[in-house]
């Protein structure tokens, strides 16, 4: 960790924040239970115990593993349904395969990230490939929940492959911090997401002992969740670290920092930043489905039933 990383940050675009900009302060951290999903692989549930107010337009995120699988060990989840939002998944080590009820997917592997708008609804398969499964190794990523305004959640479904090399990579302005732009605006620099909710997505490498303070907008909200290591947040210098999450209040930029010395497998600390524009509308989450109303719950489960988010594919090597 990380996958997609430069030998010289100095390199690399520089963002700096407005020297009058008012620093968002730290509300409140905390600190993702670990439990098992899909087929059994280790997840941790990022924003447990964080109010909605907080997290909007984010529903959910797991930071799944970092394990290091033995031969036969690597796990997926099986065919499953999504109505009424998006799926983020970014893979920072080993390899994912997707499917879906209507053709779409691919592989994701090493910084890539994939997209998937389900909207109106889908089935879903997310796997190990057989070579991961036979050798094992190393798996490492997260998987983000974004909510759905109510004009588009029926919306018919999208993928984008975000390969790699399409991330913007950015540093701070003393090269201390590599940014990885996934999505929305730093700076006047955009990442190549394409998100129907304005939304922000960064995964920040500090080195041992680096600040970054970066603009953000002040209609957004403000989270970051620690992958590896552990540093501060804010001008105050909130400690954080690996498997917790900052929530931060009001303001027009936020600052993260590294701690001196670093006790991970990575030598820097990791840290992935999120911030979107509130929907402020109603939301009904259960399991797989996330919409407005408890009808529009109870319907999607309906449909879901009665075969009308799709069917599993008859080739059995997409089963």
């Amino acid at each position: 960790m990380p996958a997609v990383t430069v030998e010289n940050p100095l390199t690399l675009p520089r963002v700096t924040a407005p020297a009058d900009g008012a620093r968002r302060p730290v509300l409140h951290v905390a600190t993702a239970p670990s439990g098992f999903e899909g087929e059994g692989f280790p997840v941790r549930r990022a924003f447990a115990g964080i109010g909605y107010e907080h997290l909007d337009p984010f529903i959910m995120m797991d930071q799944m593993g970092e394990v290091e699988y033995a031969p036969g060990e690597p796990k997926g989840t099986p065919w499953h349904p999504h109505r009424g939002f998006e799926t983020v998944t970014y893979l920072i080590d080993g390899t994912f395969v997707h499917q879906d009820s209507h053709g779409g997917g691919g592989t994701i592997t090493d910084g890539d990230t994939q997209w998937m708008t389900a909207g109106s609804g889908l089935l879903h398969i997310e796997a190990p490939p057989e070579a991961l499964v036979v050798a094992g190794g190393l798996f490492h990523g997260l998987q983000l929940w974004v909510n759905l305004p109510k004009k588009d959640k029926m919306m018919p479904p999208r993928y984008q492959d975000i390969g790699r090399g399409k991330v913007k990579l950015l540093t701070s302005g003393d090269g201390g911090a590599l940014l990885r732009l996934i999505a929305g605006e730093l700076d006047g620099h955009r990442g190549p997401g394409i998100t129907h909710t304005p939304v922000t997505m960064a995964h920040v490498s500090l080195r041992p002992g680096a600040e970054v303070t970066l603009p953000w907008r002040s209609d957004f909200n403000g989270l970051a969740y620690a992958l590896a290591g552990r540093g501060a947040a804010g001008a105050e210098r909130r400690p954080f670290r690996a498997g917790q999450t900052v929530v931060f209040g009001a303001g027009d930029s936020l600052t993260v920092r590294a701690d001196a010395t670093q006790e991970s497998r990575s030598p820097d600390f990791e840290v992935v930043l999120l911030g979107g524009a509130p929907i402020r509308e109603p939301m009904r989450h259960y399991g797989p489905f996330v919409m407005n109303t408890h009808a529009e719950l109870a319907q999607a489960f309906e449909d879901f039933q009665a075969g009308r988010l799709g069917v599993v594919p008859a080739d059995p090597a997409l089963r």
